[in-house]
């Protein structure tokens, strides 16, 4: 894995392709940011993320062999990598951390 921190939508999209399974194509976890973390983005936005994503190991995808069985067009599907778990956790560990002490003004 790469040492970079996770950006704030690459944590959330790690983490709507973790909810979903799979099902984690890019529409499905497009609405899972809007509809949960209530973060609005483009089809593109999700896809870069996911590709940057891809390169630095942390989601691995496959298309849909069978498109037709799914109702429409050939889909990409995410799952998340051993990595990405751990990303996850160094993050999640990290805002914790920085959290302790803090006091709303």
């Amino acid at each position: 894995m790469n040492n970079n921190a996770l950006g704030n939508l690459q944590q959330l999209t790690l983490l709507a392709v973790a909810r979903l399974g799979d099902d984690a194509f890019g529409g499905a976890i497009r609405d899972e940011l809007e509809q949960v973390a209530q973060r609005k983005v483009t089809i593109s936005t999700v896809y870069v993320t996911l590709v940057r994503l891809e390169n630095q190991g942390l989601v691995k995808s496959t298309r849909d062999e069978a498109p037709g069985s799914r109702g429409g067009k050939a889909k990409r599907f995410f799952r998340l990598t051993p990595e990405s778990w751990e990303a996850l956790e160094v993050s999640r560990g990290a805002l914790s951390r920085m959290w302790q002490g803090v006091k709303p003004a």
